[in-house]
C-alpha cells in the first residue's frame, strides 16, 4: 500500500444522467442511457418549470395559519413540479488494484426517498431528503466499468414550503483502506474552557477489516489558527474487528476562543498507522468555545453576553431553486453579516453541510433543526409517515455530521410540532429525540420551536428540551418566564411586525 494514505476523494460531480419518470431496470449496469440528459450535481430538476398552479395543489385546512375548513391552495410550494419519480445514473471506472482498497459514497441529501443501486444491485436507501448519509460500495463494485444509479421519488402534499428534487447536494466516492477513520468518525469537544487553558477531548471511531487484534497507532497534532502546532500526541490499541474506539486528550493554554467577532478555528490533524504503514489521515477544523445559558440574563458565550439577532433560513436559493450554491449561499451570509445577524436557525431541516462549515469561518450563532413534523401529520405525506422507522437515525445522523461545528449551540428537534397539544404522547415522544441529542453529543443543549407554547407547557413538553424557544406571540413571554424562573429561553421565531417582502399593515 506503500507510506502515504490510501484515501482518496473523487467529487462525483459532472457528468450524470439523468430521466424524469420510472423506467424498468433504470439501476442495472447495462441499461442503456444514452438518450438521457446529461447533468452535474448538486442538480434540482424542478427549478427550470414550468410554474403552474396545478402543481401540488393543495385542497386542505392549514392549522397553523388558523383555518377552521378546508379550501383551495395553489403554489404553496412554489408552483413547481418537484412532485415525481426521476433517475440518476453515473459511470465510474476503477484500476486494476481496487480490490486493495474499500469504497464508501457519501451523499449530503437526496430529495427525497432515494435508492442507491450499484450494479444492478440495491445498496440502500434514505428517505429524508435533509439526511446526509452514505454506504459502504467495496463488495458491490468491480474493476474496469461500473454504475452508480439514484432513484429519486418526490410524493405529492409532502412539504409546506418548496422543497427541489433530486441529487440537491454534493456526491463524494472515498477510496480507503482496510482500516479507516468511520464515517463522521472524529469527534474533537472542549469539556473544560477558559481563558487561561482548555481541554480538548478527541474521540475516535475506527472501522477494521483487517480481524481482530489489529494494533493499530493513532497520531495526533493540534494546530492553532495562527498556524503553529499546540498539542501532539500518540495512543495504540489493538482493536477488534468491525468499529472500535480510540481516545486522546489534550491541554492547551491561553486558547484563541471561537465568538462571531473572532470565529477562529483549530484544525485537527489525525494519521492512522498499522505495521508502521500509513492506512488513514484526516484534518477536522473545530473551535474552542464556552456556552452558557442562564435563566435571567440569556446567553452567554466565553463569560461573555451575547443577544441573538437571529433569522429563520430555509434551505432554498430563491429563483435558484434547492441544488446546493457555494457561491449563492455565502452571498446570502454576507448580507445577513451587513444587516447585524449573528445567529440562524436552520429551517426546519438539516442543512447543507457547507452552510455549517461558513458558519465557523464568517462567525454565525446555529441551532441546529432536526424535523418540522414528528408523528402526527402537518402534511399527509410528510415527515410523520417517517418517524417510527427513521427518526432516531435521522437525528443521530445530523448530530454526528454537525458535532465539530463550533458554530452550532443547540439542537433543535423540532418546529411547531404538533405534538404540542397531545396530552398522551407529546412529553414522551420529546424526551425520547432530547434523550438521542444527550447521547450523542453531552455538550450542547437541547430546544424546540414552540408556536403553542400553553399547550407545550401543559402537557409537559416544553420542560423536556433543555431550552424551550418560542414562536410568535412575545406578549407572553414575560408571563412565561414569572411562571417557569428557572428555564432559559429565547424567541425562536418572531417579528416585529408581520410583514410582506417590506410592506407592513398596522396594527400588527
Amino acid at each position: 500500500m506503500g507510506k502515504k494514505t490510501a484515501r482518496r476523494e473523487d467529487k462525483l460531480r459532472e457528468n450524470w444522467k439523468f430521466h424524469r419518470g420510472d423506467p424498468d431496470d433504470a439501476g442495472s449496469l447495462h441499461y442503456d442511457d444514452s438518450d438521457w440528459e446529461n447533468v452535474d450535481v448538486p442538480h434540482d430538476w424542478a427549478i427550470k418549470g414550468p410554474f403552474n398552479e396545478e402543481n401540488d395543489r393543495w385542497h386542505t385546512a392549514i392549522s397553523a395559519d388558523g383555518q377552521k375548513k378546508s379550501r383551495e391552495h395553489v403554489a404553496r410550494t412554489g408552483g413547481l413540479p418537484h412532485v415525481g419519480t426521476a433517475w440518476y445514473r453515473k459511470e465510474i471506472q476503477l484500476p486494476a488494484d481496487a480490490g486493495d482498497y474499500r469504497y464508501r459514497i457519501e451523499f449530503d441529501g437526496v430529495m427525497s426517498r432515494s435508492q442507491v443501486f450499484c450494479n444492478g444491485r440495491c445498496v440502500g436507501g434514505w428517505p429524508y431528503g435533509y439526511a446526509s448519509f452514505a454506504f459502504d460500495l467495496t463488495d458491490y463494485l468491480n474493476p474496469g466499468r461500473n454504475v452508480i444509479a439514484v432513484r429519486v421519488e418526490n410524493k405529492e402534499h409532502a412539504s409546506r414550503w418548496y422543497p427541489g428534487a433530486g441529487i440537491f447536494r454534493n456526491v463524494r466516492l472515498l477510496r480507503l483502506a482496510p482500516v479507516h477513520f468511520a464515517h463522521w468518525g472524529i469527534c474533537a469537544t472542549t469539556p473544560k474552557v477558559d481563558q487561561k487553558s482548555a481541554v480538548v477531548k478527541v474521540n475516535i471511531s475506527v472501522e477494521n477489516h483487517l480481524g481482530a487484534n489489529t494494533t493499530v497507532e493513532l497520531q495526533s497534532d493540534i494546530i492553532a489558527p495562527d498556524g503553529q502546532s499546540v498539542g501532539e500526541g500518540d495512543a495504540a490499541k489493538k482493536i477488534k474487528a468491525g468499529t472500535d474506539q480510540l481516545e486522546q486528550e489534550f491541554n492547551l493554554s491561553r486558547p484563541h476562543l471561537w465568538s462571531p467577532s473572532t470565529p477562529q478555528l483549530y484544525k485537527l490533524r489525525t494519521t492512522l498507522i498499522v505495521d508502521g504503514l500509513e492506512q488513514d489521515s484526516c484534518e477536522t477544523p473545530f473551535g474552542i468555545r464556552q456556552l452558557d445559558f442562564r435563566p435571567h440574563t440569556g446567553f452567554h458565550l466565553n463569560g461573555e453576553h451575547v443577544r441573538f439577532k437571529g433569522v429563520c433560513m430555509h434551505h432554498d436559493l430563491g429563483p435558484l431553486g434547492s441544488a446546493f450554491n457555494a457561491a449563492a449561499l455565502k452571498r446570502q451570509l454576507l448580507i445577513l453579516k451587513e444587516m447585524g445577524c449573528n445567529a440562524i436557525r436552520t429551517s426546519h431541516n438539516p442543512p447543507a453541510p457547507e452552510l455549517l462549515d461558513m458558519t465557523d469561518r464568517m462567525g454565525f450563532l446555529v441551532i441546529d433543526e432536526a424535523f418540522d413534523e414528528w408523528k402526527t401529520a402537518k402534511c399527509e405525506n410528510g415527515y410523520n409517515s417517517l418517524f417510527d422507522e427513521w427518526a432516531e437515525k435521522d437525528l443521530r445522523a445530523m448530530i454526528r455530521r454537525d458535532r465539530n461545528h463550533p458554530s452550532v449551540i443547540m439542537w433543535s428537534i423540532g418546529n411547531e410540532i404538533k405534538e404540542q397539544g397531545d396530552q398522551e404522547n407529546g412529553a414522551e415522544i420529546a424526551e425520547f429525540l432530547h434523550n438521542i441529542c444527550h447521547d450523542e453529543d453531552p455538550t450542547r443543549p437541547t430546544t424546540a420551536a414552540f408556536n403553542n407554547a400553553h399547550g407545550a407547557i401543559e402537557n409537559g413538553l416544553a420542560e423536556v428540551v433543555d431550552i424551550p424557544g418560542w414562536n410568535y406571540r412575545p406578549e407572553e413571554y414575560s408571563a412565561i418566564h414569572c411562571e417557569h424562573p428557572d428555564w432559559p429561553t429565547y424567541g425562536s421565531e418572531t417579528a416585529s411586525c408581520i410583514s410582506s417582502r417590506g410592506e407592513y399593515y398596522l396594527p400588527g
